[in-house]
């Protein structure tokens, strides 16, 4: 049976795109991420664990992405703790939180998107437009960033991935 070290639970929150890519490139492998946009719950904790056991590094990050939103009450309602979700992080052993701001995704003249074809208008994107171009981009810039080797995503997100 392989038990996993035992270590003193630490985590380290990058806010920076460059710092985390930085960070990432000399993290060594393997590299897991399970992106999110917080207000974390049992469905995202039951990714980090096999992320967790999966990986020598664990990246999660913590994102509300607007462009996934075409209610601005929805975005503006999004719940957020990003001190409780720390706390949960650091009990499942992650190793790093990536918090990025608006403008580290989507830099002043940001204008590359990613184009989801006739797929963006069914499912979530049959009731919410351009929702799947936000979800297809974000995640793509958080794997240019990270560079991940695993990505861990949840069933429910089985129709945006």
């Amino acid at each position: 049976m392989w038990v996993r070290s035992m270590r003193v639970p630490s985590i380290r929150v990058i806010e920076s795109a460059g710092e985390m890519a930085q960070v990432c490139r000399t993290a060594g492998r393997t590299l897991g991420l399970v992106p999110t946009m917080g207000a974390l719950h049992e469905g995202h904790l039951s990714l980090v664990r096999p992320a967790r056991a999966e990986n020598k590094t664990l990246v999660v990050s913590i994102f509300v992405n607007p462009a996934q939103f075409g209610n601005p009450q929805d975005l503006a309602g999004y719940p957020r703790d990003l001190e409780r979700d720390l706390e949960l992080l650091k009990n499942e052993d992650a190793d790093l939180v990536f918090t990025p701001g608006l403008s580290q995704i989507y830099p002043p003249g940001f204008d590359t998107w990613i184009d989801v074809g006739a797929l963006g208008d069914k499912l979530e994107g049959a009731h919410r437009p351009g929702h799947f171009r936000g979800v297809a981009t974000v995640v793509a810039k958080l794997f240019n960033i990270v560079g991940p080797d695993l990505a861990c995503f949840g069933q429910k997100d089985g129709q945006q991935s």
